[in-house]
């Protein structure tokens, strides 16, 4: 039996209302894989019931990273799409990520246009973070030119998500990784427990001579935040952190913790109850020791 051109790797924890909906957008005509990381909602009866040609894969939580990890060892398509659980893509997207990638044979990985639940974009399209991009996150300076590259440009602010583009990174909510760039350079990095592992992914892709590219002839409808449930900003100050440690050094790690420190300390006293409970939970993280520190901690 011939190998399928694309597996679809879904990660899922507690996956429900959405996971329904983001397998039932993929067809019989591709490789399913399931990773559920220990879901008690009826996710998994819900996969077994309805998706019977699923490969289910149950593991302990092992972070996006490492979910996605365990879905593409077994999987045997000539390309990976990993989809969050609260992703579709529209009618067609997926073969036309991979009509693309078979036309661009340098591209590593392809990323779709992603839309909102009421059709808007959602910016996809990131930069590599420097200490000048964080601060300009952080410190809310890119409210001052929010289009503009230089006040902007980590979160791609001049970026027209109109036309094919390389691309540093791209949003992970649905990205179609070729095997072969994948096999080469390694899988996530699984120290990166949920955030920054596909900015570290995309980094070794650039650096070991390979293309990332954004494609807005696909269209995927990402919920946003419902795959982890907003609870999880510690870690996303945590992977910036792994970041540079891994790719700049321990020093330049340090100057990133103090920077976001200083961030999160500013908006844990703007912002109200409800979200100012994240930042001062990555206040205390963040001031409780150097980075090594931290990143030695446990989770």
């Amino acid at each position: 039996m011939a190998s399928p051109r694309v597996s679809v790797v879904v990660v899922a924890y507690n996956g429900l209302p959405w996971i329904e909906r983001c397998l039932e957008s993929i067809g019989d005509e591709h490789e399913l894989i399931v990773v559920d990381h220990g879901s008690t909602d009826g996710t998994l009866d819900l996969v077994r019931d309805r998706f019977p040609l699923a490969r289910i894969v149950e593991q302990p939580n092992r972070g996006m990273g490492g979910g996605n990890n365990a879905g593409m060892r077994v999987a045997t398509g000539r390309y990976h799409l990993l989809l969050n659980s609260d992703a579709w893509p529209l009618a067609g997207a997926v073969e036309r990520l991979a009509d693309f990638a078979d036309q661009h044979p340098q591209a590593a990985v392809v990323g779709p246009r992603l839309r909102n639940l009421d059709g808007s974009l959602q910016r996809s399209v990131r930069a590599f973070p420097t200490l000048w991009r964080l601060a300009t996150e952080y410190l809310f300076l890119r409210k001052l030119a929010p289009k503009t590259d230089a006040l902007n440009a980590l979160y791609g602010g001049g970026f027209d998500h109109e036309s094919v583009r390389e691309a540093d990174w791209l949003f992970g909510a649905c990205l179609l990784v070729r095997r072969e760039a994948a096999d080469a350079v390694g899988l996530f990095d699984e120290d990166f427990f949920m955030f920054s592992e596909e900015v570290d992914w995309c980094y070794r892709f650039r650096r070991a001579g390979w293309d990332v590219l954004f494609f807005p002839g696909a269209e995927v409808i990402h919920v946003g935040g419902a795959s982890h449930g907003g609870r999880m900003y510690r870690e996303n100050v945590r992977g910036h952190l792994r970041f540079f440690a891994k790719h700049h050094g321990l020093r330049e790690a340090e100057r990133a913790r103090r920077l976001l420190l200083v961030g999160v300390r500013v908006r844990a006293r703007l912002f109200p109850r409800g979200r100012r409970e994240a930042y001062e939970e990555a206040e205390r993280f963040l001031a409780s020791g150097s980075a090594r520190k931290l990143l030695e901690s446990p989770r």
